[in-house]
């Protein structure tokens, strides 16, 4: 340790070790690492504040076009205030040019008016015409324009004189060179022409800095120059303070202009909006949603089709709900006024069914199918009744707790005796536990024995598999076959009253084709489920999902809907004895709560469920519709 510790302070105290030689690119990777993280959680909250900002521009239609006003105006507003300044800054400098030209050419003639400016330069004299001429060319103290004057020698002639010339505020200096040339020129041509150009000049004094302006040069006579600086300072000034209240105007015009397109798009959205809630009001069964007219313009036509939209479907939804009324009324009136002549006809038909030994072949016969389609007539005129009392929402539950692990058991009796016939036998996974639940013992048992005889009707000879599993909020029963399957789609149609996964079979084995259309309408009644998967050649998994809790509804199932992996394979035909209503395996770990299919109830169902089974027929009193 000692040596160790010895080593890395030698390290890091030698330029150039290994320490030192790997420390650093090791910081840079980290800080790289680092900036990384941060940019990729930049990119992500951009990201998430870019969808909100889109899903809000895709949603608002007033935000569209208030945003697109705003941004066109703002547009505008800017181009004309440019055009506008240029053309005020014009105005301006040619103002001030025309003025500064008048001071020069009224400086000129006053200077040209001097005593002894026509005359060469002497020593004093010179001296006395400089400073007479800078006196006499200054502004006024109050001057509201005030410049800056200067008198110089022409060239070659200030060298004679006492000094080169007389300045008020002028800096000779800083008059640019191309000007001082063309005075020159001008003045070897004797051409008194006034010249000028802008510049910057310290003035009134160099501890003010530069200031803008114009300087104007002219020659007088062959001796003298005549400069003028006239400052922009009010002219800079005066566009400053008209550019701010430009700019404070278009963005009070911006703004005035993005209200006015928000008030006018308020006025068209708004009634839109209205009809768009009035027509999800609609949607969800509120026939009586009418939108208020007002005016005679686009809008009010809007609302009053609306209006005869509503009045039209309303109408017919009437229409509809009085004719679904009597339709309703007239199975149950009917099935009611069946039973009396079908009690008549079944006691005559048991008579010849019990003597049919007396009677020669073809009559025997005829008595034993007039009696099993009695019993089938009779379960028909059951089930119609049941389903009229849904229809007319007169069913009530008579719910109490109770352990659906003996419930599958007890609604197994009746399929036992088809599964028999069939070689098959009814495998149970149930959990250790009991699964209580308040449940109307009469219609979840009727549940269970269509589902049960469906599988063992439509599994081709193959075992069924119950499993039953609970949570804190639900029980569920899954049966599962390996029979003929489901098509794509037709989950959708199992539960639909009369359907059939064939309808050239002709409707004399199985159920009456009620049977799930109960079932279904028994789990609804519950607050619970009752779903289906499937496919062809692999079977159907029905899931039969509960509440604990009498009136609370269902939101996630403790079974998967489709099939467990481990029974994917098909089973073989079974031909020994039926299993007996024990757990064939009491693995009852429930699968993860809410998974696919489990997030509301489905329409799902098996292939032909309320169709007619194939081989031999359900025992009499399954409400259950055959395959």
């Amino acid at each position: 340790m000692k040596g160790a510790a010895t080593s890395g302070s030698a390290d890091r105290t030698v330029p150039g070790g290994a320490l030192g030689a790997t420390s650093v690119p090791a910081a840079l990777v980290r800080l790289r690492e680092l900036a990384l993280r941060r940019a990729a959680t930049a990119r992500r909250r951009l990201t998430v504040v870019h969808g909100v900002l889109r899903a809000r521009w895709l949603r608002s239609l007033q935000l569209r076009v208030i945003t697109t006003t705003l941004i066109i105006s703002a547009v505008v507003v800017t181009l004309l205030g440019f055009f506008l300044m240029q053309q005020i800054t014009s105005d301006q400098l040619q103002a001030k040019e025309l003025q500064a030209g008048n001071v020069v050419d009224n400086g000129l003639i006053t200077t040209e008016l001097v005593p002894g400016v026509l005359w060469p330069p002497n020593g004093a004299t010179t001296q006395d015409v400089v400073v007479s001429i800078v006196k006499k060319l200054l502004p006024p103290a109050d001057s509201e324009s005030p410049y800056a004057v200067g008198v110089w020698l022409a060239p070659g002639y200030s060298g004679r004189a006492f000094r080169a010339g007389e300045t008020a505020g002028v800096v000779l200096a800083q008059i640019p060179g191309p000007l001082v040339t063309k005075v020159n020129e001008l003045q070897k041509r004797s051409q008194a022409t006034p010249s000028f150009t802008f510049t910057s000049m310290s003035y009134p004094s160099a501890a003010n800095g530069p200031v803008a302006g114009l300087v104007y040069g002219v020659p007088v006579g062959q001796y003298y120059q005549l400069y003028y600086f006239f400052p922009l300072t009010q002219v800079q000034q005066t566009l400053g303070q008209i550019q701010r209240t430009f700019l404070l105007a278009g963005i009070v015009l911006v703004f005035l202009f993005s209200a006015i397109a928000a008030l006018v798009t308020r006025w068209v959205v708004t009634p839109v909006r209205r009809a768009a809630r009035g027509a999800q009001r609609l949607s969800t069964g509120n026939l009586d949603e009418r939108m208020p007219v007002r005016g005679v313009d686009e809008l009010a036509a809007l609302a009053a089709s609306f209006n005869e939209m509503a009045a039209s479907l309303q109408e017919k939804m009437t229409a509809l709900q009085d004719l679904s009324q009597v339709q309703r009324q007239f199975v149950s009136d009917v099935s009611h006024e069946l039973r009396t002549p079908l009690t008549t006809i079944k006691m005559a038909a048991e008579v010849l069914f019990e003597n049919r030994g007396q009677l020669d072949g073809p009559a025997s016969r005829s008595a034993e199918v007039l009696q099993s389609q009695l019993d089938r007539f009779e379960s028909l005129l059951t089930d119609l009744l049941q389903i009229s009392k849904y229809d007319a929402n007169v069913e009530v539950l008579d719910p109490e707790p109770v352990d659906i692990c003996d419930l599958a058991r007890h609604a197994a009796d009746v399929a036992q005796q088809l599964a028999e016939r069939r070689g098959a036998k009814i495998e149970f996974r149930l959990p250790a536990e009991p699964c209580v639940a308040e449940v109307d013992r009469r219609r979840v048992e009727r549940i269970l024995r269509n589902l049960l005889v469906n599988a063992v009707e439509h599994g081709e000879g193959r075992d069924a598999v119950v499993t039953v599993a609970g949570d804190s909020d639900a029980v569920a029963v899954s049966v599962r076959d390996y029979g003929i399957g489901l098509a794509a789609g037709e989950e959708r149609l199992v539960f639909d009253r009369f359907w059939r996964a064939d309808p050239a079979r002709a409707r004399t084995t199985g159920g009456t084709g009620l049977g799930l259309a109960i079932a279904l309408e028994d789990a609804r009644i519950h607050g619970g489920w009752l779903e289906a998967w499937g496919e062809p050649g692999r079977g159907s998994v029905f899931r039969l999902t509960l509440p604990r809790a009498a009136g609370v509804e269902v939101s996630g199932s403790p079974l998967p809907l489709g099939p467990d992996e481990a029974g994917l394979a098909d089973r073989p035909a079974t031909a020994g004895p039926v299993a007996a209503n024990g757990a064939a395996g009491t693995n009852g770990s429930a699968a993860a709560k809410n998974p696919a299919g489990a997030n509301g109830p489905a329409a799902a169902s098996r292939a032909g469920a309320n169709g007619a089974g194939t081989g031999a027929e359900p025992p009499a009193g399954v409400e259950s519709g055959g395959r």
